[in-house]
């Protein structure tokens, strides 16, 4: 696996190559990373990743500074998944000025995660807008878990008019259903345990609108509610349609998205469970 930290170093690495799968991390890898890296050699001839832990996408009371910084073993595990080049470049690097230009995207960015972690899909979509104008790639792929921001940037590639496929990798779990994330590491042993109530939590939601129940606030009321009992502090559970993150309007509505943040000691922990309903008629 070849490694650059350079942007004209990568961009010669990418010259020749004809079709290239992206996926932009932050490092920290773990199982649903190496799920995206095997999924993006599906969709291209030459896999790129990307590690950088972007400083604009993380508020002032964030974890910026104690987010894990493990290169050398995301190296091996990306070397072992066949990833051709990794591209990872300083902060002088990616921002050798303060950055002054950004992309913003629309109302959605203030909304659910966007509501607790202001100015956060700013500092994501304009560091994925100017990794994907390095990299130059014909696909990304981006985690479901973060359902939000996959959402946003889909949005942002389509109504920008970049020649770039994004494609949702489904979330990876363990065995009790948590899903995997960089900042499971914060979690005690017992928090590791009652940590899988938020997936359980989900289901039961996305099971009960399957059966027919219609009052979403109940449902979402009644899930802060457990949570709280049981010593987590709740940022939201909404359900909200999948295309645009939205209320949802009607009882006609066929795609829609449980989302849930909410706060286990040290660790913020974020879920999702789509609901498909069939048609009625």
């Amino acid at each position: 696996m070849q490694i650059h930290t350079s942007i004209p170093e990568v961009r010669a690495a990418l010259q020749a190559r004809r079709r290239i799968a992206f996926v932009p991390t932050m490092g920290n890898l773990h199982a649903g990373h190496i799920a995206l890296m095997n999924e993006a050699r599906s969709h291209g001839d030459c896999v790129v990743a990307s590690i950088f832990v972007n400083r604009l996408q993380f508020g002032p009371n964030d974890d910026f500074d104690r987010y894990p910084r493990t290169l050398q073993a995301d190296c091996e595990k990306l070397a072992a998944a066949g990833v051709e080049i990794l591209f990872a470049p300083s902060e002088e690097v990616l921002y050798p000025e303060p950055q002054q230009y950004h992309v913003e995207p629309p109302a959605i960015q203030h909304q659910l995660d966007g509501e607790f972690r202001p100015g956060h899909f700013r500092g994501v979509a304009t560091v994925v807008l100017k990794l994907f104008n390095i990299v130059q790639p014909q696909v990304a792929l981006f985690g479901k878990k973060d359902y939000q921001q996959l959402m946003v940037l889909r949005h942002m590639t389509q109504q920008l008019a970049l020649p770039i496929a994004i494609v949702g990798g489904e979330t990876v779990r363990a065995d009790d259903g948590l899903a995997l994330s960089s900042r499971n590491a914060y979690l005690s042993v017992s928090e590791r345990a009652e940590a899988a109530r938020l997936h359980r939590l989900l289901k039961r939601i996305a099971a009960t609108v399957h059966a027919g129940e219609r009052d979403f606030v109940k449902l979402e009321r009644e899930a802060v509610g457990e949570l709280d009992q049981n010593g987590w502090k709740t940022d939201y559970v909404a359900v909200r349609r999948q295309s645009d993150l939205q209320l949802p309007q009607g009882s006609d509505e066929r795609e829609l998205v449980v989302l849930a943040a909410s706060r286990l000691g040290a660790a913020r922990l974020i879920d999702n469970v789509e609901i498909a309903l069939a048609n009625s008629h």
